[in-house]
């Protein structure tokens, strides 16, 4: 089977401040499952930063991300089974789920939710990654 891969890039070109030489991709589709790299408060086009210190700005950033990815795949919002989630503050979990939970509205995935020290890059506060399948 040939897996479908969505948006490759190289962390070179992410984290240029990095030593880092990875391929990766954002999304892959292997069979009528979509695995989605953990999504950041970043533009998907840009690589720009998004609502740096507003947690609330972030969360509707990793969602946007999320939504667009699972369209490019084939796939939506609707077809989630797996969230996890990763928070660098705990005091940030009531507002940015409040955020996760209305995208998500009537899916009832399974969730997980995780604080951590922190994320690839320090202003970030929030990352998400999501487990679907094709319609």
């Amino acid at each position: 089977m040939i897996h479908k891969r969505i948006r490759p890039f190289n962390t070179k070109d992410t984290y240029p401040e990095q030593d880092l030489d990875n391929d990766l991709c954002q999304a892959v589709v292997a069979g009528k499952t979509v695995y989605l790299r953990g999504q950041v408060p970043q533009d998907l086009d840009t690589r720009e930063n998004v609502a740096v210190g507003d947690p609330v700005g972030q969360a509707e950033k990793v969602m946007a991300n999320i939504a667009l990815l699972l369209d490019e795949a084939g796939s939506d919002l609707s077809h989630i089974c797996k969230v996890t989630v990763y928070l660098t503050d705990i005091r940030y979990r009531e507002a940015t789920y409040r955020v996760l939970g209305r995208w998500l509205k009537g899916v009832f995935p399974v969730f997980t939710g995780l604080v951590v020290v922190a994320l690839a890059r320090p202003e970030w506060l929030i990352e998400v990654d999501v487990i679907a399948e094709l319609p």
